[in-house]
C-alpha cells in the first residue's frame, strides 16, 4: 500500500536520514507522545515546554519551544498523515482542520521503518522554495535536527 511520504527535493528540501540501535516503536512514542517529545525535540539548551499532539489527520501539531536568554516560539500546525508506527507527516502551513495560517515555513515527515539493529530513520522539511530551504539550512537545520535525533535515542534507551 503506497504512503504519503514526501517526495525529496534536493533544491527545496532537507533530511537527515540515520539508522538508529532503538526499535521503531521506541522512536514512534517518543514522536507521537506529547510528555516524550517534549523530553527531546528541542536542541540543548533550548527546551520544549508545551506539546499538543492529535495524531489524527486535521488534528492540531504544537509545540513551544524557549531559549536559555527567554527566547519563545510558539508554533501550530496540523498532522497531515500518520501512518501508526512507521510515518508522521505535518506542516505549519496549516493549523487545525487544515486551516489555512498563511505564515508556513515547512512540511515535515518522519518515516520510521526497521532494520537489524534498530529503525532506519528519515527526517524531511519541505520547503516552498529554495529561500525557504537556505534559510532553514542556515537556521541549523542539519545539526539542530541532528542533536535532537540524538537526544530522542538518549530517552529511548530508558523507556
Amino acid at each position: 500500500m503506497p504512503t504519503p511520504e514526501t517526495v525529496f527535493d534536493p533544491a527545496l528540501d532537507l533530511e537527515l536520514r540515520r539508522e538508529v540501535d532503538v526499535p521503531p516503536h521506541l522512536v514512534w512514542r517518543a514522536w507521537t507522545e506529547p510528555e516524550l517529545l517534549m523530553k527531546w525535540f528541542t536542541p540543548a539548551p533550548w527546551r520544549t515546554t508545551a506539546c499538543e499532539l492529535d495524531l489524527r489527520p486535521g488534528g492540531r501539531f504544537r509545540t513551544v519551544m524557549e531559549g536559555p536568554n527567554g527566547e519563545r516560539h510558539d508554533s501550530t500546525g496540523c498532522v497531515l498523515a500518520v501512518v501508526p508506527q512507521s510515518l508522521l507527516v505535518f506542516t505549519d502551513a496549516l493549523g487545525p482542520g487544515y486551516r489555512p495560517t498563511g505564515e508556513g515555513f515547512m512540511t515535515g515527515s518522519v518515516a520510521i521503518s526497521p532494520t537489524a539493529t534498530g529503525t532506519l530513520y528519515i527526517a524531511r522539511a519541505v520547503h516552498k522554495d529554495e529561500a525557504a530551504r537556505k534559510q532553514h539550512e542556515e537556521m541549523g537545520f542539519h545539526q539542530g535536527w541532528a542533536t535532537a535525533l540524538d537526544q530522542l535515542v538518549a530517552l529511548a534507551k530508558t523507556l
